[in-house]
């Protein structure tokens, strides 16, 4: 009888086993063809994570910035090759000890968790999910819904895990767990952690750093470092512990590292935030284009549309993202494709360039602007304005703002809006020392952030035509507005050499002399034209054409555009470079035309690059996430000048700097490099310009209000010479002092020597010989000073 109940037992458990083993069998086997729960197809198995930030690379080889991404996904794409051993080593001894032996499914792990979490109910009895199941959760895991759900979610990671395991090896499942793992303030992926938490790249960190995020895998919320520092020291003690027992660090070098402190150099992953906001976002919109289609463009927009047309046949760096496809067939992102653009920027020189707008526009300029406009009731405007007027810009501004759609768009009437604009609110608003918590009302914060001068400023390399350095205002968080690319504004007397060198094309020299009288011009209709002169020096007398440029004479301008055709002209200014709409009249030769930065100094390539312009070049190649280059890109060329006028224009802009109106840059800033340049005031002070040039950089930059209204009413601090060029000069004093960055102050122009004596007339004379100097053709008479007396 015994006999028999036992062998029913037995047959009962055999029948039990083999139909739970079928059970497990047929469930497996049902999870991997997909007939239960969720299992991704083979594509996505093959390549899991196919979404990737895409990044500026400096040319000095620094990431500029947040990424480019979608929302808040910056997960930024790194090879396994490129993350420290101490990270790995971390990783695996905390996370997954017998990472190396397993095929995705730690079967003792998983055993020692179930018996002592399970059935002995220990915290401490650790958890059974290898890496390769924490990286099939992280990736494949959707929302459950319910109780049945649930419980098929861990078989389904098991399966999903063993598939990881047979297309990918340990080291690339490794790379794939830490470039997903979210480390919280947008910081996805272990390069973007590296930098919010530390500033540092993967391979750089050190191990503590290490076992700080590798810690944070645990639960990034709890252990976080920013918040909670003791905690988060604690848990990174424990993953150093780990690497003790797993014997990659002694204990002494455990001990000595559980002792240090948990330092973060915290910096948050935001795209306004960090170098070269305004370059990024100039490219950003420039690769992602869209080709121009005249139905997407308003009625006031015909000259955009010009200029982006041009750009879709003519740069290449314009719409390449929808110009260029994979090889799927699919369009580039710079969203999801991880694609690393290698910039021309170079990170020292933009770090420059920042530092001396925010020393310039802070220290100096804002404080003597706000001085001036102190107790005005037109404040922040011009004198010459009417209330009346000054309403009329506010309201035009108002119904600009999303406030203001937004009310629009809910049926709010005019007088209701203007009633909301009216009441005080709490908000934050721009300073130089940092945002400010206040209550103002919307107008008054309208009125207020007016009261900020604007800037732009840039700078590249005349031979290359690598773009080094881009500020495009003053602060991107608060204005976005981009015053590189974006905006254009009246150059003033930065147009003059513009003219004068078509004076030299047509034969003349600065030499030649003329009246330092105020001219009496008629334009096309028969309208007189008399410009007026900032200043009375040398009036009535003989002058040259140098000692015009050099004192930015508008007569002399005026008398040199009155020998010349102004049809002539636009063309030639079309040839340096500058795409606005510009009408052949006179009076442009005072720089009426509206110009951005980013075209004057491409313009202004030609002096030192004896007459040939060279574009600017933003970026020198792209390449895909694997590393391939797709895209490389180089430099267009155009001759503008003849290389004699190059010459002679070259000489009269260094005199412009030598005792000129840009002299400020030698007695003030004690420059000795050799150079060349040109101030540039516009009516009423409206708009203040500097463009400089060495051998190996031109330069330039812009500085004014929002309005044209908005400016100093006196000259003294609104002429260009005070408000723009102290940005350059304490730029470039940066640039000099850097000796890494190899610019020297002893170098000099390639110019022929009979470019470079003063004005005289026996010019054949000496160009019928061959001398180095006047002082070797007058041996006998003491040089030029005493040729003529």
């Amino acid at each position: 009888m015994a006999s028999k109940v036992t062998k029913g037992i037995l047959i009962f458990f055999w029948a039990f086993f083999l139909i739970a083993l079928a059970f497990v069998v047929l469930l497996f086997s049902g999870i991997a063809k997909g007939s239960i729960g969720y299992m991704p197809p083979i594509e996505q198995l093959e390549n899991p994570i196919d979404k990737y930030a895409s990044q500026v690379i400096s040319s000095d080889g620094k990431a500029l910035g947040a990424p480019f991404a979608h929302s808040t996904d910056n997960r930024i794409y790194i090879n396994y090759n490129d993350l420290s051993s101490d990270l790995v080593k971390a990783l695996i001894a905390t996370e997954d000890i017998r990472f190396a032996q397993h095929s995705g499914i730690d079967i003792y792990g998983l055993a020692r968790a179930i018996i002592k979490r399970g059935i002995l109910m220990q915290k401490s009895g650790g958890g059974g999910s290898t890496i390769t199941q924490q990286l099939a959760k992280q990736l494949y895991s959707p929302n459950v819904d319910n109780l049945l759900e649930r419980a098929l979610q861990k078989p389904i990671e098991w399966v999903i895990a063993v598939q990881l395991e047979r297309f990918y090896t340990k080291e690339e499942i490794i790379n794939m767990y830490l470039n997903k793992f979210d480390f919280l303030y947008n910081a996805v992926g272990i390069q973007s952690a590296a930098r919010v938490y530390f500033d540092k790249t993967p391979k750089t960190l050190s191990i503590e750093e290490a076992a700080t995020l590798i810690g944070m895998c645990k639960n990034p919320s709890y252990y976080n470092p920013v918040r909670y520092n003791e905690r988060t020291l604690g848990r990174r003690n424990v993953v150093l512990e780990q690497m003790c027992k797993a014997q990659y660090i002694s204990r002494t070098e455990c001990d000595s590292l559980k002792n240090l402190p948990l330092t973060v150099h915290f910096t948050r992953m935001d795209h306004k935030e960090g170098l070269a906001p305004y370059f990024r976002e100039y490219l950003r919109l420039t690769m992602t284009a869209k080709k121009p289609e005249r139905k997407n463009y308003a009625s006031w927009q015909t000259q955009k549309f010009k200029e982006d047309s041009i750009a879709w046949a003519t740069n290449p760096l314009f719409g390449w993202c929808n110009k260029n496809k994979k090889a799927d067939g699919s369009n580039y992102s710079i969203y999801t494709d991880g694609l690393k653009i290698y910039a021309t920027i170079d990170s020292r020189m933009q770090q420059y360039a920042e530092e001396a707008v925010r020393d310039h526009m802070s220290k100096d300029l804002q404080p003597a602007f706000f001085k001036e406009k102190r107790g005005r009731s037109y404040a922040p405007f011009s004198s010459h304005l009417s209330a009346g007027q000054i309403d009329t810009i506010l309201m035009r501004s108002m119904q600009q703002t999303d406030r203001y759609r937004e009310l629009k768009k809910s049926g709010n009437s005019e007088d209701q809006i203007k009633e909301v604009f009216q009441k005080p609110v709490d908000m934050r608003v721009f300073s130089w020392n940092g945002q400010i918590d206040t209550i103002m009302s919307p107008m008054d914060s309208i009125r207020y952030h007016k009261s900020f001068l604007r800037t732009g400023f840039m700078s590249m390399d005349p031979r290359t035509g690598y773009v080094k350095a881009y500020v495009g205002g003053i602060d991107y968080n608060d204005f976005q507005y981009d015053m590189v690319n974006g905006g254009r504004r009246q150059i003033g007397s930065t147009m003059k050499p513009f003219l004068y060198s078509l004076a030299m094309i047509e034969g003349m020299n600065p030499c030649d002399e003329l009246l330092h009288v105020q001219p009496s011009l008629r334009d096309e209709n028969g309208k007189v034209w008399e410009p007026r002169n900032s200043s009375d020096k040398m009036l009535g007398e003989k002058v040259t054409i140098q000692w015009g440029l050099q004192n930015s004479s508008n007569w002399i301008t005026a008398q040199l555009m009155g020998r010349l055709s102004p049809y002539t002209f636009v063309r030639l200014l079309q040839s340096y470079g500058l795409k606005g709409e510009i009408d052949p009249v006179i009076s442009m030769a005072l720089g009426t035309p509206d110009v951005s930065v980013g075209e004057m100094v491409e313009a202004y390539t030609v002096f030192p690059n004896k007459g040939i312009r060279i574009e600017p070049l933003y970026v020198s190649r792209i390449e895909d996430k694997h590393g391939n280059v797709v895209a490389s890109f180089t430099p267009r060329v155009n001759e503008v000048l003849t290389e004699d006028a190059s010459y002679k224009m070259l000489h009269m802009m260094k005199s412009v700097i030598d005792g000129g109106t840009g002299g400020r840059v030698r007695f003030r800033y004690g420059i000795k490099a050799e150079m060349g340049g040109k101030t540039g005031t516009t009516q009423n002070n409206s708009d203040g310009w500097f463009m400089g040039y060495t051998p190996s950089l031109v330069s330039g930059c812009w500085v004014g209000g929002e309005d044209r209204s908005i400016h100093f009413d006196r000259l003294t601090e609104g002429q260009g010479a005070s408000m723009a060029l102290p940005i350059f000069a304490m730029y470039m004093q940066k640039v000099f002092a850097d000796k890494t960055l190899g610019y020297s102050e002893d170098e000099t122009f390639d110019i022929p020597a009979r470019y470079t004596v003063p004005c005289i007339t026996s010019m054949e004379d000496y160009n019928n010989n061959t001398y180095n100097s006047w002082e070797e053709l007058t041996p006998d008479i003491g040089g030029i000073d005493k040729m003529f007396e």
